[in-house]
């Protein structure tokens, strides 16, 4: 009787290098701060519908800046801040929200 072989593939596939980039500190406050929330792909569903509301009503001090995405498998919808957005230092914060 032969014995049989098995050929086994690594699933991992192949690593591309990503540059990295540190997260951002805390706030030390949220009074007067701009913060963006990004609902992503997927729309508005489940948490993402009262969630920016009740920010609001929780945290009036803070400037809200609320956006919807666009739709799935676009460049709209993978993307929450656009470069000038993140290069004019005017948003202190992001709060991203994706359903699938």
């Amino acid at each position: 009787m032969t014995e049989k072989t098995y050929k086994c593939l690594n699933p991992v596939g192949i690593h591309t290098p990503v540059d990295l980039h540190p997260l951002a500190p805390r706030l030390d406050k949220l009074d007067g701060k701009t913060i963006f929330v990004s609902i992503g792909a997927g729309g508005e569903q489940d948490i993402t519908i009262p969630l920016p509301k009740m920010l609001q009503e929780r945290y009036p001090q803070v400037n809200w800046m609320i956006q919807g995405a666009g739709p799935h498998l676009t460049k709209a919808g993978s993307i929450s801040l656009t470069d000038e957005q993140v290069e004019s230092g005017k948003i202190d914060a992001l709060i991203r929200g994706v359903i699938w």
